[in-house]
């Protein structure tokens, strides 16, 4: 197989897989059934991140295409992450703890129930707005409001694409995790904006943080703070 681009949910690096990290085996159902013939593919890759080299494995149901003495993987049905067990991305311990549980119960549930997934992912955003900019309670639509003008103008650009998208901004306007109709794919669209913010927000302070650290020890002004405290 030749190379493609892959994203690892272990180190959360883009990496390029080869075939000597990827393996996939193929079962086909033929049986007469009330679905008709179907494909599972089982997949493996192991990534080539050297200081990762996790494995990751996942499963995709297809339609089952058979002309005469051959046979063709089909239509995706669906498909299941199973190690790691949803697509949440793996991310730093700067993240308060119940929103990244939030994060990954949404993962989790996405496929089985995204009304639940949204509904977490909603209390996972109102979280986010409360701890890292301290906006005051409110349906989720009116925390949002807080912050614009605050906020980075691409990162509420993000943020209106989304709330605009649908019905969204009208289920933003109830308060806490309510389960509510949901459309296909906001339920996606929600856990990408989850993950945008996190990374503008959470990612992008500790990186300034260091960024700030760094200079400071360059310039010194570090060893010179603490000579003065002793």
């Amino acid at each position: 197989m030749s190379e493609y681009p892959w994203h690892c949910r272990f180190c959360d690096r883009e990496q390029t897989v080869s075939g000597e990290g990827w393996q996939a085996s193929v079962v086909d159902l033929t049986a007469v059934n009330a679905d008709g013939p179907r494909r599972l593919v089982v997949q493996f890759v192991v990534c080539p991140n050297p200081d990762c080299r996790k494995l990751s494995l996942s499963a995709a149901l297809h339609d089952l295409k058979v002309v005469g003495n051959r046979s063709y993987t089909g239509k995706l049905i669906r498909t299941w992450p199973l190690v790691p067990p949803s697509s949440a991305r793996s991310f730093s311990a700067t993240v308060p703890a119940h929103i990244l549980e939030d994060y990954h119960e949404a993962c989790l549930a996405i496929e089985q129930s995204p009304k639940a997934s949204a509904a977490l992912s909603r209390r996972c955003l109102s979280g986010m707005l409360r701890d890292f900019w301290q906006v005051q309670p409110g349906s989720l639509s009116d925390e949002f409001r807080q912050v614009r003008g605050t906020v980075d103008p691409l990162t509420w650009e993000a943020i209106e694409s989304v709330r605009k998208n649908g019905m969204i901004g009208a289920r933003m306007e109830s308060e806490g995790a309510e389960i509510l109709d949901t459309e296909p794919g906001e339920a996606k669209m929600l856990i990408g904006l989850i993950e945008t913010l996190i990374v503008d927000w959470y990612v992008g302070r500790e990186e300034r943080r260091k960024r700030l650290k760094d200079i400071r020890q360059i310039t010194g002004e570090d060893a010179a703070e603490k000579a003065g405290e002793e």
